[in-house]
């Protein structure tokens, strides 16, 4: 068996099973790819050619494949190991797979929605809240190697597997750990704020394969059991968001597929919605001067964001 046919029946054995996909990554044909590699210790670019595979190495990697079906895991807890933007990541049980989109925007070097725009040299202090295995935080800490970064979870857990990750990419004198339940361990205040939070809520809670299930529930709705609309854990995020941020600073906000629900929760915050790999509803950018202007008149309707300032951190 050649390494092309072993991935096309790896592929159609994941295509016949009732298994989803989203955690790294989006259909069977690049999963199949992924847990093939892995298990016969390839670069995970490798070419899917004609080279021989053994029979017992066939058979290890088929056997992954049918783990995967069997017990609805998500591959990266099996292979222990994930990638976001082309930087590899251990994970585990006690975080989710990471895949926030706002790594989307700490890569992109140019565009409409580069970070650089929002920022400049008055950016010094950076934070990842609720960081979970800490690759937004890396991936900062990579892309502006001059900003000091904190790194803050509720989770003992995640901030466990945050510190292999920072261990891993020696950035562990460059970005400090800190538990704390939202803002309450944090009195430091910062130029950015990156926070991939929980927000799903109860209805699609409900709604999660097993997949999805396998991963920490706190980290996907903050205990609340997803909440009516999933802003609960952003409501007090927001609320106190101000207080923790320079003037100049910005906070960078996912929200997934909650927009309208954002929307109805926070009338007349003015918000900048960033354009991403999922559209232009998921990641949004609020200024300090936008959460002063709101919570001093929350029924007013302020000026859009615009840019605080251009030419920011050099890489």
């Amino acid at each position: 068996m050649t390494l092309s046919e072993l991935h096309q029946t790896a592929c159609a054995r994941l295509q016949a099973a009732p298994l989803a996909y989203g955690q790294g990554t989006l259909n069977a044909h690049d999963e199949a790819a992924w847990l093939l590699l892995w298990r016969l210790g390839l670069p995970p670019d490798s070419a899917l050619d004609a080279r021989p595979v053994e029979p017992e190495q066939a058979q290890a990697v088929l056997a992954l494949i049918d783990e995967r079906i069997a017990s609805r895991r998500p591959a990266a807890y099996l292979t222990r190991q994930t990638w976001l933007q082309g930087v590899p990541f251990y994970v585990d049980e006690r975080s989710i797979v990471p895949r926030s989109l706002i790594a989307e925007l700490l890569a992109a070097a140019a565009g409409a929605d580069c970070l650089d725009d929002w920022l400049g040299a008055h950016t010094q202090r950076a934070l990842d809240l609720c960081c979970g295995n800490a690759s937004l935080a890396v991936l900062a800490a990579l892309a502006w190697p001059e900003v000091q970064i904190d790194a803050a979870d509720i989770c003992p857990d995640a901030l466990a597997v945050a510190r292999i990750n920072l261990e891993r990419h020696g950035l562990q004198e460059r970005v400090r750990l800190i538990e704390s339940d939202g803002w309450a361990a944090l009195p430091e205040r910062y130029d950015l704020v990156l926070c991939n939070p929980p927000y799903v809520s109860r209805a699609s809670m409900d709604a999660l394969p097993p997949e999805f299930c396998a991963e920490p529930a706190l980290a996907l709705d903050g205990g609340l059991c997803g909440g009516r609309d999933g802003m609960d854990f952003i409501r007090s995020l927001l609320a106190q968001a101000a207080a923790h941020l320079n003037p100049e600073g910005v906070l960078v906000l996912e929200i997934g597929h909650e927009r309208a629900h954002f929307e109805r929760a926070f009338p007349g915050l003015p918000a900048h919605w960033l354009q991403t790999s999922a559209g232009p509803d998921a990641v949004l950018l609020l200024t300090r001067q936008a959460l002063d202007c709101w919570q001093a008149t929350p029924s007013a309707v302020p000026p859009a964001a615009t840019p605080a300032s251009s030419g920011g951190p050099q890489a």
